[in-house]
């Protein structure tokens, strides 16, 4: 098993950083520049920029905000959010961004992932997967989870890696914001059918969440509204997980 990495993320709507449950109902929740530093002091081990209003809204991510952010960063940082076009991509990481999250456009049109892989490289290409429950499994949900497409969710990691993904951000839809804990099985049959890393996120609530989505499978724990809420601290989690015999980077 890989180190754990800790990934907090910032969802931004118009230059400010948002949280809400089920991307809806959102609300402030700071500067994101000024989150990045705090979080990065904490010791955070990589950060996630994800512009939750860039695709419903039409728009490219705003790129005056990465710059913020990568100008108080040390650390990798992935962005998410209005990506249509490797071009798009090529913006995002002039800006400084270490990895581009893509969702809605690459199910429009999964060779994006093998254009943006064979450009920028397996390292910088990330599935933004998005998935919530369905009867039998999952499917995948697009358009910051305001459109279901009807694709099962397990099968769409498999071919966004054999495509040239080389990591997946996995968001279970239900859980998103509801602090309910990771949908563990969702973690678990996502990072069985891949062998690329899976970065759990969606419903963390404290330490105990972590603990059981990195046994569940997961390379990595995104974190947003416990940080946030100032409930909790990258470094008290950090020990945590390390207390709980689990490898974290210090």
């Amino acid at each position: 098993m890989l180190t754990l990495r800790i990934v907090p993320c910032l969802d931004v709507d118009a230059g400010r950083v948002v949280k809400g449950v089920r991307f809806q109902n959102l609300r402030d929740a700071g500067d994101p520049a000024e989150r990045a530093r705090v979080y990065e002091e904490q010791g955070a081990d990589e950060l996630a920029l994800l512009d939750v209003s860039a695709t419903p809204e039409g728009r490219g991510h705003a790129i005056a905000t990465v710059e913020r952010v990568r100008a108080m960063l040390a650390i990798p940082l992935t962005v998410g959010g209005g990506v249509r076009s490797e071009d798009d991509a090529a913006r995002l990481l002039q800006a400084g961004a270490d990895k581009v999250a893509v969702n809605t456009a690459a199910v429009a049109d999964p060779r994006l992932f093998e254009r943006m892989a064979t450009r920028f490289g397996a390292q910088c290409t990330v599935l933004s997967l998005d998935a919530a429950r369905t009867d039998d499994g999952w499917e995948v949900v697009v358009r910051s989870g305001r459109e279901r497409t009807g694709i099962d969710a397990i099968a769409w990691a498999r071919s966004a890696a054999a495509r040239g993904a080389g990591e997946i951000v996995l968001t279970s839809w239900d859980r998103d914001g509801t602090r309910r804990g990771y949908d563990l099985e969702l973690v678990g049959a996502v990072s069985a059918a891949v062998t690329i890393p899976v970065v759990a996120s969606g419903g963390a609530a404290d330490a105990g969440d972590l603990i059981a989505g990195a046994r569940a499978g997961a390379d990595a724990l995104l974190v947003a509204s416990m940080l946030h809420d100032g409930d909790t601290t990258v470094g008290a989690l950090k020990r945590a997980l390390f207390e709980a015999g689990l490898e974290v980077r210090k």
